[in-house]
């Protein structure tokens, strides 16, 4: 057990899918996995392992922003050693090019803040997914046909819409970002730091260039076909 984990280490496996929401957790174990455990409840972050077809897999949630997502993947890695960890999530497009419910693999994650610094000593803003995890995520998504775009993300200390001037945060953004979030840098820092594997998975749930506002089975759908890719992924580690 670690601080913010009740499990038993035998109760984690190697391979974690980790949304940010803990009904989400649920509803991947309930709607994917087979006979799933619920071994964590510690402050409401639901961690479930169960067989996906022929793989046993663990599926935790990691809360919101990166101070949380950190404390998770640390111990994660640290005291249950999990080799990788996937995350699945939301994003808002900054970019035309990118439509609402595309499914984007991240391929490199930039950052405004000082988390690097505060765990580590280190003035890193930009960091990477690992490559043989993308590189595994991309083969399988091509032979399972499953759609996503390649990309390169901002992760942010702020919520979009309450920031007071978001276009004075665009303007100084790298040219190469095309949508945000709040998690996958803390993620990805944390794995380089304690030299584990790490991807991300999104879902874009909200554009500056649509304003349609999804509906529950858009979103529901378009979330399995990115929860699918994650789980596919898994099965071949």
């Amino acid at each position: 057990m670690s601080l913010h984990n009740e499990a038993k280490k035998e109760d984690i496996e190697k391979i974690v899918i980790m949304p940010g929401d803990p009904l989400r957790a649920k509803y991947i174990a309930e709607n994917f996995l087979t006979d799933a455990k619920l071994v964590n409840t510690i402050r409401g972050m639901y961690a479930y392992t169960g067989m996906y077809k022929d793989k046993k897999v663990t599926v935790m949630a990691h809360g919101m922003g990166m101070a949380s997502m950190g404390i998770y993947a640390y111990e994660l890695y640290k005291f249950y050693d999990v080799d990788c960890i996937i995350r699945v999530g939301s994003c808002g497009a900054y970019k035309d090019e990118l439509k609402l419910l595309d499914t984007l693999l991240v391929e490199k994650v930039y950052t405004e803040s000082n988390f690097a610094y505060s765990y580590n000593n280190e003035n890193v803003k930009e960091i990477y997914a690992t490559s043989e995890i993308n590189d595994l995520i991309e083969n399988v998504a091509k032979k399972n046909n499953l759609e996503y775009k390649k990309t390169n993300i901002f992760c942010t200390d702020g919520f979009d819409p309450y920031i007071t001037d978001l276009q004075k945060l665009l303007d100084r953004l790298p040219k190469d970002i095309t949508a945000s979030e709040m998690e996958s840098f803390a993620l990805f820092y944390i794995s380089k730091m304690l030299n584990k594997k790490a991807a991300c998975l999104l879902t874009v749930v909200d554009s500056l260039y649509d304003k349609k506002n999804l509906s529950a089975e858009e979103r529901q759908t378009s979330l399995n076909n990115m929860i699918t890719l994650a789980l596919e992924t898994a099965r071949k580690m």
